[in-house]
């Protein structure tokens, strides 16, 4: 087959192009562990891959006032077009540098979703919370781009962005450790993170991906949270002190109360093991009463980046008040950024990003 000619940055962006994806970059082979196929029921950097990539270069946007659903739409279209030929590999953008899987996950703002539909999942914002600083607040649209290799990262930001009708509002960049078996990494606390989190696809179905309407269907909620760190007031604390404010041990992750999370163990003094302002039991759902949160937590030069994604905002609107009434771990800790999307569902070849959204 005949190597089509290139496209310019802005031809992609504003639509043209078509035949891009069928042309020259429909996913890889499953075999090939650098690349993440872009298409399937939900968009990729949510669930999979797993583990999640080592490096995230996160950007929030705003539209123009007043843009109509059919510009929305040829937006959508195009950078699910051109996050395809990316993560596909072999893209002039990434300097030949392999995929690395990368994954390109896109959301929408409430101030979009609310002009799209009133009553859709995501049209509500987030509240302030007590304690947050976020000076950087809300969005139109998210575009969280992961790989393990972070200039891949950074390429694909500017190859996504580079003459579309839309402004920076604001962004962050986020790196994770190795991760163990059970998925989790350390933190810039040095504590196991993203330990309790949907795994199957039963729990997937559960909590986190939206059933509603076909509109939304295979989408989710997202949150994403730039967090300030106070770690040299946190790393001063004898270890022991550091563990019954998280509830873990620190060098096996271990919960307080023994092998099995047991929130309701005691020492025979009848002090809970697991303090009661610890971070363990004031975020667990069970304590929460909301559902269960599919963290994707990088750490940051300020602390730590948080993205959950939940099929309802009450997941995690409800988890962040429970803590706000006495998590010993919010003394070292600030939100700086706080917005939230509905990330749309997944795309193919014939069905663009968006598509059912702006039927």
């Amino acid at each position: 087959m005949a190597t089509p000619p290139p496209l310019s940055r802005r031809s992609v962006l504003l639509g043209a192009g078509a035949g891009l994806v069928s042309a020259c970059s429909a996913p890889a082979a499953a075999s090939d562990p650098d690349v993440v196929a872009a298409f399937g029921a939900q968009q990729a950097g949510i669930a999979r891959p797993a583990p999640p990539q080592r490096h995230v270069a996160l950007s929030v946007w705003d539209l123009p006032r007043g843009a109509d659903r059919s510009r929305l739409g040829a937006l959508l279209a195009a950078l699910g077009r051109r996050a395809t030929a990316l993560a596909a590999g072999g893209d002039p953008a990434l300097a030949d540098l392999p995929p690395s899987r990368l994954t390109v996950t896109v959301g929408l703002g409430p101030r979009i979703v609310a002009a799209l539909g009133p009553d859709l999942p995501g049209a509500q914002d987030l509240p302030v919370f007590p304690g947050d600083e976020a000076h950087d607040r809300g969005g139109d649209l998210l575009l969280q781009v992961c790989a393990d290799e972070p200039l891949v990262a950074a390429l694909a930001t500017t190859e996504l962005t580079a003459g579309a009708e839309m402004s920076l509002r604001w962004r962050r960049s986020g790196f994770r450790g190795p991760s163990a078996s059970d998925g989790s990494t350390r933190n810039v606390l040095g504590f196991a993170d993203g330990i309790v989190v949907p795994k199957t696809d039963a729990e997937l179905a559960a909590d986190v991906w939206l059933d509603g309407p076909p509109a939304v269907r295979g989408g989710t909620i997202a949150v994403v949270r730039a967090i300030r760190l106070d770690t040299a007031a946190f790393h001063a604390l004898p270890v022991a002190a550091q563990e019954r404010v998280i509830g873990r041990r620190k060098a096996t992750a271990e919960p307080l109360s023994g092998p099995e999370l047991d929130l309701g163990a005691k020492t025979p003094d009848g002090e809970y093991r697991i303090p009661a302002d610890a971070h363990v039991r004031r975020a667990h759902p069970l304590m929460v009463g909301a559902g269960v949160m599919l963290r994707r937590g990088y750490s940051s030069e300020e602390g730590l980046l948080f993205i959950s994604f939940q099929r309802e905002l009450r997941t995690f609107v409800a988890t962040q008040h429970r803590m706000s009434e006495g998590d010993a771990l919010l003394r070292y800790a600030t939100a700086t950024a706080s917005a939230t999307f509905l990330v749309l569902p997944g795309f193919g070849a014939d069905a663009p990003l968006g598509h059912a959204l702006l039927a």
